[in-house]
């Protein structure tokens, strides 16, 4: 499947932790936390479908992510733990998180995308949804003890 199939068929929150200064900081891309973008206004949370297609894989979803912005992939993890899902009109959509390993936010590199680090205290005025999201992966990052998840 292409690049633009699997982005398609994917939204990822991107995010960073630094564990010095416990600082968990999500890209904004004008009005939304997911790339490539917004989720349709219709759309609902949904369970994992039994049938999972080689499309929503999470290696697949970080490979074209990384082709697409121009990311090293030695930089970033895929974390399998979180496992959200949305249906839309047009069907299911997965959202995946990629972590950032790299000692500091790779500000330019999102800059460079057309997004800006930000804390979640800083995220107000985001859909309500989106917010929700960053809630479960603070949870599972930072209840994992930090770097780990």
């Amino acid at each position: 499947m292409t690049t633009d199939g699997i982005l398609a068929h994917n939204r990822v929150i991107l995010t960073h932790f630094d564990s010095y200064s416990t600082a968990l900081v999500f890209p904004r891309w004008g009005k939304t936390l997911l790339w490539p973008e917004a989720l349709p206004a219709s759309t609902s949370p949904m369970p994992a479908p039994a049938d999972i297609g080689p499309e929503y894989a999470g290696d697949a979803v970080k490979q074209a992510v990384v082709k697409r912005c121009g990311l090293n992939p030695d930089e970033l993890v895929h974390v399998s733990e979180f496992n959200h899902w949305a249906q839309t009109e047009t069907g299911p959509v997965r959202i995946h998180l990629l972590r950032f390993t790299t000692l500091d936010a790779p500000k330019a590199a999102i800059e460079a995308l057309g997004g800006v680090f930000k804390p979640i205290s800083e995220l107000r005025g985001s859909a309500m949804s989106e917010l929700v999201l960053l809630r479960e992966v603070f949870n599972l990052i930072i209840g994992a003890g930090g770097g780990r998840a």
